[in-house]
């Protein structure tokens, strides 16, 4: 197995192992072998079904609230005009459906804005519950986006389906992954990249889907399989976990700002310095300059000439550089496995003549290298941790900022709770508690509930920085100012000792 691959989540191993192995086993077998569906492809079934989460998932969901009360009277086009002038007659779909899911998702592939009629929402709608929202449904494979996974289940699936024709097999227990298959042809490309791997894509017709009691029966999935895909509703709330630390002491500590009036000169630098060109709103480009402000702080601090700084999931580089213009005195490295993101990143550097950063496209993993400083904005639940470990195996200091706890969850590699103390104490799924709510706190929620939110996070990055200190690290954790600079205003400081 690839070190890289095994280090990561069960959703990972499902797609690049689990799936591709089954089918090449269901495509060898013989025909009184095959009877039934591989476990690994009714997993992928069952996943399909479940709930959608993303960041900001919140506002989507009012979003979609909003489209049922008006009754979806003026639906949205799936596919705007760029779309259809890339895709050649017919390789659309034939009716494509025009809910709010797959508004959002084709408006994201295709790099356009979101049209302005799901954009303004109405007062009752902002006063909904979260709790009363509807649940977002699954677009492809990780949620609402086009990914990388559903390129890498594409060719897997196809063969799977494929064989499953020819042996005269009735699909109708799969309509999630029919659908699915009919919605990744719709992404502008993706028939041209099959034809040219000789790939000649069905056209699967609709299936009902069965009621969930009947599904359930027809394609149930082992145990080994299922305990850790697991979803648990943790009835009861935080209270009871947060009561259990604070009777042993521990409770959720913020380290004094170093220097919270600290602020670049934004009007000062080039345009290109700026997350503004970014393509980002007004308001969210200066949330954006904000966050950078504490980051960019901290590494100053550390930072002496001749460092090399990798900033992890880098996206569009907006903290890389920030940080390479401040300090041509040192080297910078972005890594980023969205390929999009790079080439932006890339522009914005040329523009500026920057001769001190350098680009790498890769899951984080596999990066290998050797460094002084780590930095990471808004890492995603375990990529957190992942950008810890790369830097205590470094000995680098590293600022970060951690994001979606709610993604949080045991892997191959990582468990959880990480330090010794949290351990003692609370077991895994009370850990998974503190983290689920630590991910409300969007404005538009109640006070009091951003606030147990904001104590949520700051358990989940205490049990974190008391993790890294178990190998020799000052580690400090710091809310960002102003803290209305984002929701996950957390931000790591750690530092060899």
């Amino acid at each position: 197995m690839p070190p890289a691959i095994c280090k990561v989540s069960q959703w990972t191993r499902l797609c690049e192992i689990s799936i591709p192995l089954a089918v090449e086993r269901f495509l060898t077998a013989s025909p009184e072998h095959c009877q039934a569906i591989p476990p690994d492809i009714l997993l992928f079934e069952r996943k399909l079904g479940e709930p959608v989460r993303v960041h900001n998932d919140d506002k989507i969901r009012r979003q979609k609230l909003q489209q049922q009360k008006a009754g979806a009277k003026a639906a949205v086009p799936v596919l705007g005009e760029k779309a259809t002038e890339e895709l050649k007659p017919g390789e659309a779909h034939e009716h494509p459906p025009s809910s709010l899911e797959l508004s959002v998702a084709f408006s994201k592939l295709l790099a356009q804005e979101a049209p302005d009629a799901i954009n303004r929402e109405a007062p009752h709608i902002r006063r909904t519950k979260t709790s009363d929202l509807p649940l977002l449904d699954h677009v492809f494979a990780e949620g609402l986006y086009f990914t990388v996974a559903d390129l890498v289940l594409l060719p897997c699936i196809h063969q799977f389906l494929v064989s499953s024709k020819k042996q005269g097999k009735n699909l109708v227990d799969l309509p999630l992954i029919a659908s699915w298959y009919r919605r990744v042809q719709e992404v502008p490309g993706v028939k041209k990249a099959a034809g040219k791997c000789n790939m000649e894509l069905l056209q699967l017709p609709e299936f009902v889907s069965a009621p969930k009691e009947q599904l359930q029966d027809s394609t149930s999935v082992p145990d080994e399989l299922e305990e850790d895909n697991e979803d648990s509703q943790f009835i009861g709330g935080p209270r009871p976990t947060m009561t259990k630390l604070m009777e042993n002491g521990i409770e959720a500590k913020f380290s004094p700002h170093p220097c919270p009036s600290w602020t670049l000169d934004w009007t000062s630098l080039p345009s290109a310095v700026s997350p503004g060109e970014g393509k980002m709103s007004r308001d969210r480009a200066l949330r954006k300059q904000q966050q950078l402000n504490n980051l960019v702080a901290a590494v100053t601090k550390l930072a002496k000439p001749g460092d090399l700084i990798v900033d992890f999931c880098s996206g569009g580089g907006h903290v890389g550089i920030v940080l390479a213009y401040m300090m041509p005195s040192c080297q910078v490295v972005l890594i980023e496995n969205k390929e999009l993101s790079l080439i932006r990143a890339k522009d914005r550097s040329d523009e500026l003549g920057l001769n001190n950063i350098w680009f790498i496209q890769a899951n984080l993993d596999y990066f290998k290298g050797n460094f002084n400083i780590g930095v990471a904005l808004h890492a995603c639940g375990v990529a957190t941790d992942m950008v810890i470990e790369h830097c205590l195996r470094a000995r680098a200091a590293f600022v970060i900022s951690p994001c979606c706890y709610g993604f949080i969850q045991n892997t191959v590699k990582f468990k959880y709770p990480r330090s010794h103390q949290f351990k003692e104490i609370l077991s895994y799924k009370e850990h998974m508690i503190l983290c689920r709510f630590a991910d409300q706190t969007a404005v538009q929620l109640p006070p009091e509930r951003r606030l147990i939110g904001k104590q949520c996070m700051g358990l989940v990055d205490l049990d974190r920085a008391w993790a890294a200190e178990e190998h020799n690290y000052s580690v400090q954790v710091i809310s960002m100012e102003p803290e209305s600079c984002s929701p996950k205003n957390n931000m790591f400081v750690g530092i060899p000792t």
